[in-house]
């Protein structure tokens, strides 16, 4: 199942495409992670200091988009039937974000609100765009409605929303082109990437995906549509409410909307667990799954937050800590599962796939250390639990222990990358 359907994506959408995204977006992990580490006092104040800053956006930009992005053009042909409609335009996608995300890192790093920042802004939306464009004339020309299709658009447009919301706030900087200060617009930036960009995308990749590596029987496109609107119709209403309502409480409305959405996908998830036809689950698919339950984290923070705003009180940390459990949480988990459930393909196909039938051929999974993932996955759980503790405790000591086990995930997750993309042909 599996490899027919990765030689009909290779058909479509080079390796070259794909991989330079990849590969980036490891680099950018270690980067936030080196960041962390010797930024990780900032955790016990503000989070709006601008190493925070700086590493919020490497996570969100360099790691989290830059792998989706690559993914996505990877997963487009298989979800829509139809070919990449331009590979230029996938470079240049690329091109365009490689460029920008940089910038814009130096710039909140050095808090340099000028060139350097409206220069990345602008080099980032670019890359957004050119890949929207692809996207939308992909599934133009798709004779076949597929519900995982219309969560990565809807999301594709949620993320151009969120870049550019992202580059008025960078200009208000030093032009006052809007009427509040940048920071009051930050929660609004924040969450059209969150739940527009990064939740939708991974519900409608997700759904796609966990069946398919588990080689489950079970789909409900009726659930997913469910999904689909409640996630839509609760950001749509918290934008209603943060321009024109400002009543704290509505919050929870929104809120309800999407806890709502994750308990339908978590049990679409074990759904589809149950009805797999692989019975041993693997540790790539372990560590997916379980970046489901960690969802569960940021929501109740959340709503600890909103009850807390309502009685008129703010809890830095507990801010400090929704981010922290959104980009080095779920978000990174499901990474690090898919990363090893797909790239594999896309490296053998590279390798292997003009030399099939000429003699034995190394599986895909055997293209990368298990030892090195294993190895990985302790340390970014140890690491992630412990910088969590370190951030409601205040405590320099274990964000800096934190940080260290966390870098060494980085670092380890790296060498795995590295030693699936630079394998050369090993045949018997």
């Amino acid at each position: 199942m599996l490899p027919a359907a990765n030689n009909r994506l290779v058909k479509n959408t080079s390796y070259k495409v794909v991989l330079p995204f990849y590969i980036y977006a490891a680099l950018a992990f270690l980067l936030g992670c080196i960041l962390l580490f010797t930024a990780s006092g900032a955790f016990t104040q503000h989070y709006f200091h601008p190493k925070i800053l700086a590493i919020t956006h490497t996570m969100a930009l360099g790691w989290g988009t830059m792998m989706i992005l690559g993914a996505g053009h990877q997963l487009l042909p298989v979800l829509i039937e139809e070919q990449l409609f331009s590979n230029v335009l996938a470079y240049l996608s690329f091109v365009f974000a490689a460029a920008g995300i940089p910038l814009l890192i130096y710039a909140f790093y050095t808090f340099n609100m000028h060139w350097p920042a409206e220069v990345g802004g602008t080099l980032v939306n670019a890359g957004v765009l050119c890949y929207l464009v692809n996207l939308a004339i992909g599934m133009s020309k798709s004779k076949q409605e597929n519900v995982h299709a219309v969560f990565v658009f809807t999301a594709t447009l949620w993320l151009l929303l969120t870049t550019a919301v992202g580059l008025f706030l960078v200009c208000n900087f030093t032009r006052s082109i809007l009427p509040m200060s940048s920071v009051q617009y930050l929660s609004l930036h924040a969450h059209l990437g969150i739940v527009g960009w990064f939740l939708l995308m991974v519900i409608g990749v997700g759904s796609r995906l966990i069946p398919m590596f588990l080689i489950s029987k079970f789909t409900n496109t009726k659930r997913l549509w469910s999904i689909y609107w409640l996630i839509n119709i609760g950001l749509v209403s918290f934008i209603i409410i943060y321009i024109y309502l400002h009543t704290i409480r509505l919050y929870l409305l929104p809120v309800i909307a999407i806890i709502a959405a994750l308990i339908l996908f978590a049990h679409y998830c074990k759904n589809a667990y149950k009805q797999r036809i692989r019975r041993n689950v693997d540790e790539q698919m372990k560590v997916s799954l379980l970046s489901v339950w960690m969802m569960a984290m940021p929501l109740a923070i959340l709503l600890i937050t909103i009850v807390l705003l309502i009685n008129n009180k703010e809890n830095t940390q507990l801010v400090l800590l929704y981010g922290f459990s959104i980009f080095f949480g779920w978000i990174t988990a499901i990474i690090f599962g898919m990363t090893f459930k797909t790239l594999p393909f896309i490296v053998w196909n590279k390798v292997y796939y003009d030399k099939a039938g000429l003699g034995k051929t190394p599986n895909p999974k055997d293209l990368y250390s298990n030892r090195l993932f294993s190895a990985m996955a302790i340390a970014y759980l140890g690491g992630f639990i412990l910088f969590s503790a370190g951030i409601v405790f205040s405590s320099g000591v274990i964000l800096k222990s934190a940080s260290a086990f966390l870098l060494l995930a980085a670092v380890l997750y790296n060498w795995n990358v590295f030693k699936l993309v630079l394998h050369k042909p090993n045949m018997a």
